[in-house]
């Protein structure tokens, strides 16, 4: 991050019904909170534009979704406008040209693309609300932003991955075929990180405790599955799920936390063959769902669902091994962790 840079952490509680806003030091990677936002309606999954202009907030309660004005000098959110949605949002993205807001709908099982407006905020109708199946629990577009995926959880869901063609000129989904990738295992794929130089994109498994990478074919957007790592210790037998992920923006490492070992699991990542090399764990807040890390990858972040609480690590820029720092009070029911940052 560039010396007079500024940086500010968003963060959901869906049972409090705020959005916290929080400055980050650069070089500490302290928090200091700036403000609550009321937000009615249960606020969980988050998205930026990539301008770092607009905050995206899905409602989960309400079953709407709010665009937000990000003031680049205070952090500061200025609501814009509100949309009815037609089911319960539990993921938003956009597209790679900031066109296109992504939502998944895991009760709804379905994907939804809404277009964004002269200000800024996604419109309704949405241009798509494609039914995949139960469980649908994230969407993402893949480095080209001509093909997207939208992984669906085991037990109450199919166990795959949809694959779709995108549109960036219309925001339409196509199936791709074959329309979904199925592991053979039960690994419940849940959420997705694409590396940033590679065709490669890694999913959190639910079901499975692990990460799973997958080769991206550039051409026809097919996925074909490469490894599957644990995030846990070895003779772990305690139940646990894996939840977010996320990976450094270099590229060389890649963290996802499991939810009952209550620990972020770290990983370094080939540069050449994007293959994991698990290099340990780390102790964290109960019930780790929400993380991230702040722009620069100098720090992570992670939630307690259960404490409610924000416990700070130090990222090694040469080993990607966390050191815990301090630890935030933070609110109830956390959802979401997300960062804008600002010359």
């Amino acid at each position: 991050m560039t010396q007079g840079s500024r940086s500010y952490m968003y963060l959901s509680f869906q049972d409090d019904n705020v959005v916290s806003i929080f400055s980050v030091d650069p070089r500490t990677g302290q928090l200091e909170r700036q403000q609550d936002v009321a937000l009615e309606g249960g606020p969980a999954p988050m998205a930026i534009s990539p301008d770092q202009r607009v905050l995206h907030v899905g409602k989960r309660g309400s079953q709407e979704m709010s665009g937000y004005r990000i003031d680049p000098t205070t952090g500061g959110l200025e609501h814009i406008r509100t949309i009815p949605l037609q089911g319960e949002p539990v993921y938003v993205a956009m597209d790679r040209t900031g066109r296109f807001v992504l939502s998944a709908y895991y009760y709804q099982s379905t994907a939804a693309v809404h277009r964004v407006g002269p200000d800024g905020v996604a419109v309704f109708p949405p241009v798509e609300w494609r039914y995949t199946s139960h469980g649908a629990h994230a969407i993402q577009t893949d480095r080209s932003n001509r093909f997207a995926f939208v992984p669906h959880i085991a037990n109450r869901g199919p166990n795959a991955i949809f694959q779709f063609r995108f549109d960036e000129t219309s925001g339409r989904l196509t199936p791709n075929k074959p329309e979904r990738y199925s592991p053979t295992a039960y690994l419940g794929p849940r959420a997705l990180v694409f590396h940033p130089n590679l065709d490669i994109v890694y999913f959190s498994d639910e079901q499975g405790g692990s990460v799973s990478g997958y080769s991206v074919d550039s051409r026809n957007g097919i996925l074909t599955p490469f490894q599957t790592i644990s995030t846990l210790p070895e003779n772990y037998a305690e139940p646990n799920t894996c939840s977010q992920i996320a990976m450094h923006p270099s590229g060389r490492f890649l963290y996802a936390p499991n939810r009952g070992h209550n620990s972020v699991a770290s990983f370094a990542v080939d540069p050449v063959n994007g293959r994991l090399t698990a290099t340990g764990r780390v102790a964290t807040e109960p019930v780790p769902r929400a993380f991230n890390l702040d722009p620069a990858g100098g720090f992570l972040y992670s939630t307690g669902l259960d404490s409610g609480l924000i416990a700070s690590y130090r990222i090694d820029q040469e080993t990607g091994e966390l050191t815990p720092l301090e630890t935030y009070q933070g609110g109830n029911r956390p959802m979401w962790v997300l960062f804008a940052s600002f010359a």
